[in-house]
């Protein structure tokens, strides 16, 4: 993997660590993995440009800050047109209660992750602000009750 990628052990170390905990400082982070701060701050600075690195982000308790519901809306599509579809990703990423949109296989064409203040909420999302004007034919809502999230990837040692 390490010959395709570039990469090597310092930079898999590197992102593991983040994973677990984007805060660290690099001085943290050097310490680590026994460089120094600026040999860190150089591998940081290739792994964003390389487009490996992508940013940090704080995980906020939905629940917490007033959305009580989270759903699963399988989409189906009117037409399977790509620019459409493109259209589509694009309306749906920007609607602030979309956590993700996916373009998948089999029966339905797209999967979007949702949350909502409460089920009234998530009626008029579905049906008025995700199928106007998108050539979306069919939505299939599917409530979470519970979930649990794995955000790292497996990162090798090497």
């Amino acid at each position: 993997m390490t010959q395709l990628t570039g990469l090597d052990r310092t930079d898999f170390a590197l992102m593991a660590l983040l994973q677990e905990d984007a805060w660290l400082s690099t001085k943290e982070l050097a310490a680590s993995v026994g460089l120094a701060p600026s040999s860190v701050h150089e591998r940081l600075k290739r792994l964003r440009s390389i487009g490996v690195l992508h940013g940090a982000h704080a995980h906020i308790d939905s629940a917490k800050v007033g959305f009580e519901v989270e759903a699963l809306l399988m989409i189906e599509m009117a037409k399977h047109d790509r620019d459409l579809v493109d259209e589509v990703l694009h309306k749906l990423s920007a609607i602030p209660e979309v956590r993700s949109v996916y373009v998948i296989s089999g029966r339905f064409d797209l999967v979007v992750h949702v949350v909502a203040k409460n089920i009234r909420a998530l009626k008029d999302l579905a049906l008025d602000r995700l199928t106007r004007g998108m050539g979306i034919s069919k939505i299939e809502t599917s409530i979470i009750f519970e979930s649990r999230r794995h955000w790292g990837l497996p990162i090798p040692s090497e």
